[in-house]
């Protein structure tokens, strides 16, 4: 039997930074009654992404965060496009080499994640032009062997 479960899902970001979604987008895998399958995420923004990534140490995002600050630093000469301001361009930057779609395998009902955790990665610091109110991820779930699913 094959089946699909789409669903939307908000995350609130406060700031520039790693926000950790694992729990929200396990709730929601639950809530499809899929026992196996596929589930895509993806965000529908410019400057947010999706990865995945350890939490059991809190420095990982530190050095991500450093590391991006230096491959896409704020306000550099070199770009053209800063409509929204000095944190335009870089957040372009950091969403290009990370990505907006993820695809996680689904067994038992749950992801298939091991130890690494789910992030959403704002790339953008908080300014009055952008909108960091809330990122909409779309997921939508495929797959087969057991557990309901609408369509």
């Amino acid at each position: 039997m094959l089946g699909q479960y789409a669903e939307e899902l908000s995350v609130s970001t406060r700031s520039r930074g790693f926000y950790e979604i694992t729990r929200e987008v396990g709730e929601l895998v639950s809530a499809s009654g899929f026992k196996t399958g596929l589930l895509t995420l993806h965000v529908r923004h410019t400057s947010a992404s999706l990865l995945i990534q350890e939490n059991a140490d809190p420095t990982v995002r530190t050095d991500l965060e450093s590391i991006f600050s230096r491959l896409a630093p704020d306000g550099d000469s070199v770009y053209e496009h800063n409509y929204e301001g000095d944190d335009d361009m870089s957040a372009h930057i950091r969403t290009a080499l990370t990505s907006v779609n993820l695809s996680i395998p689904i067994s038992g009902g749950s992801l298939v994640l091991g130890t690494c955790l789910l992030y959403t990665s704002d790339a953008a610091d908080a300014t009055p032009c952008v909108a960091l109110g809330g990122r909409r991820i779309i997921k939508k779930k495929g797959g087969g062997g057991g557990g309901g699913g609408g369509g």
